[in-house]
């Protein structure tokens, strides 16, 4: 993804707004979010309710299941409020705009600008780049042509910019609250026995993902038999990590199952049949918030 300058003028070649009807539309956005500002400054936020509002959606356990991600990068853990919980924030804090638009579509890519705008203190976070119509996968690259799977593509990636830019404009206090009340509502939301959530973690890993039992070891550094609370939370950030596309499976190649293991690979013809046999079915939604 290249991301552009955002400080253009909009008639530079290759602009994502150089095109007539990519103009008209931010100058509409613009007329639109004004109007919005006017009404902001008449109906100012009450932050004491705006708060009270995050944190009764945070003790939701649909919405505390899905609100944190995590993922492993150059040796650290990477960890932070998913685009669900950042959504949750945007439309309970109040007097925010936010969205994602499509600027324009090319042949082989999309021009898209994500953007969150608090319409009363007039601070805003704005992205705008292309999303090549491309899938990447371990067996190659494969151009995208249906109009589903674009529209899905760009929904996406632009999510991943929507939620920087919801951030950004939202007090980090805030944010920290609302991922505190989160991990309390996951631990006293919990009916079964923990060794039965630890069974369901294992068991969703290995059926979605293809990932087994010693991947999630090496991931928490133990047994899976001495998996505590906050490791099937953290679990919890990792499945979902991979179910948005934050991360992909790779990154667990060296920990698949047996009959995807790199050892002792078959000749390439036979390796092509048995990866046509047994391709790895669509990730399936459950919910954390019962594991």
């Amino acid at each position: 993804m290249n991301e552009l300058n955002v400080f253009s003028s909009g008639n530079e070649v290759g602009s994502p707004v150089s095109s007539a009807t990519s103009q008209m539309m931010m100058s509409r956005q613009a007329q639109e979010v004004q109007a919005a500002m006017v009404v902001a400054k008449r109906f100012p936020r009450d932050e004491k309710a705006s708060a009270d509002r995050i944190l009764s959606a945070c003790q939701r356990p649909t919405l505390a299941s899905n609100a944190m991600y995590e993922y492993p990068r150059g040796g650290t853990t990477v960890t932070g409020p998913s685009i669900r919980l950042a959504e949750a924030l945007a439309q309970n804090w109040g007097n925010i705009d936010f969205g994602i638009i499509e600027l324009e579509q090319k042949t082989g890519e999309s021009q898209v600008m994500s953007y969150a705008w608090d319409l009363e203190t007039n601070t805003r976070q704005s992205k705008i780049f292309s999303v090549p119509h491309i899938r990447h996968t371990q067996k190659g690259d494969t151009p995208l042509t249906d109009p589903r799977d674009i529209y899905e593509m760009v929904a996406n990636q632009g999510a991943r910019r929507l939620r920087a830019c919801i951030l950004g404009v939202i007090p980090g206090d805030v944010i920290e609250m609302a991922q505190h009340q989160c991990e309390v509502t996951l631990k006293s939301n919990n009916k079964d026995p923990l060794d039965v959530r630890i069974k369901n973690m294992v068991e969703a890993f290995k059926t979605d993902f293809n990932i087994a039992e010693d991947g999630l070891k090496n991931y928490i550094g133990k047994n899976v038999e001495a998996f505590s609370e906050g490791d099937v939370i953290r679990l919890g950030k990792v499945y979902r990590s991979l179910k948005d596309g934050v991360i992909g499976s790779e990154y667990f190649t060296d920990k698949m199952t047996p009959q995807e293991s790199t050892v002792n690979e078959p000749p390439v013809k036979e390796k092509k049949e048995r990866l046509k046999e047994n391709d790895t079915p669509a990730p399936r939604e459950v919910n954390l918030g019962d594991l």
